[in-house]
């Protein structure tokens, strides 16, 4: 039996969370049960949704562009996560030294990360133009400039260079972490002789593996929903060489206005990330050190 004060408490939690609550209810969970229902139906707005049962599942199996959109999201995945977490453990070791000014370098570093995406995005385009900045510097080196964003071979890699622009939070993550290491772990390394690599792989890395884990399974969840490059930049082109997942997805529910379509792609892309995010936990016992667990 409650008492009268922890009635109140009770109502008074429920009155605060109440903003968060509704908007969870109608804005997230509504809207997912409406697109499993969707995406067995047919459904162009305009007409009542005609129940199709597996039929738009069984289709994305014969559509040649849903397999183009997953390979080349998969690609953008695997090259930019992978090298996206490199720079910034690089990036965040370096802002972790007592050097002058150091404040205005991780400034520097992380702004990026806070601009609007379709300045970024007007940014790089102007880098890629051939008459841009980067065939500037290609032809300074004397090579011959490319047309990066038309070439059917460079456009993908092209927006895998612009997705390094976004390092920034979790540069500053790793930063946190590498910051949270005790110096008398190096000082013991040192006494015992070890060299530079020597302490990263036994010391940096097994005291960093819980942030490279979240980072990990973050940058993963934010790779696969990748839209903006290849809406704003290439429109999916050239060829479809940049027509990522969720472009895909964006163009069958609101320019083909097939959005019975558009829901089943949305939860097979809804099912890949899990898949991937249970993949990378299940395996994290085998590389992720918690010192608490030790104990």
């Amino acid at each position: 039996m409650l008492s009268r004060k922890q009635k109140r408490e009770e109502r008074e939690f429920y009155f605060f969370i109440s903003p968060w609550l509704m908007g969870f209810l109608f804005l997230t969970l509504a809207p997912m049960l409406a697109s499993i229902i969707l995406s067995f139906a047919r459904w162009n707005i305009i007409t009542p949704p005609e129940w199709v049962g597996f039929d738009n599942y069984k289709e994305l199996m014969h559509d040649p562009l849903f397999w183009k959109s997953l390979g080349v999201t998969s690609t953008f995945v695997l090259s930019s996560v992978v090298l996206k977490l490199a720079a910034s453990l690089l990036v965040a070791m370096f802002l972790n030294q007592k050097v002058r000014a150091i404040g205005l370098f991780r400034t520097i570093f992380y702004l990026p990360t806070i601009l609007p995406i379709v300045a970024s995005s007007m940014l790089w385009m102007w880098i890629f133009f051939p008459n841009g900045l980067l065939n500037f510097f290609v032809t300074k080196l004397g090579l011959s400039p490319q047309n990066w964003l038309a070439n059917e071979k460079l456009a993908l890699p092209s927006l895998i260079l612009m997705s390094f622009w976004g390092f920034g939070a979790s540069m500053i993550i790793f930063l946190a972490g590498l910051q949270s290491i005790p110096q008398y772990l190096y000082e013991a390394a040192q006494i015992d002789g070890a060299g530079w690599w020597s302490k990263f792989w036994n010391v940096t890395f097994p005291m960093l593996s819980p942030v490279i884990f979240f980072n990990l399974v973050m940058g993963f969840i934010g790779s696969f929903k990748v839209f903006a490059p290849g809406y704003l930049i290439t429109d999916g082109g050239p060829h479809y060489a940049t027509l990522f997942y969720v472009l895909y997805l964006f163009r069958n529910a609101f320019e083909y206005f097939n959005l019975g379509y558009a829901s089943a792609l949305a939860w097979i892309l809804f099912f890949i990330i899990m898949a991937f995010t249970l993949l990378i936990i299940k395996s994290s016992p085998f590389w992720v050190y918690y010192e608490a667990e030790r104990r």
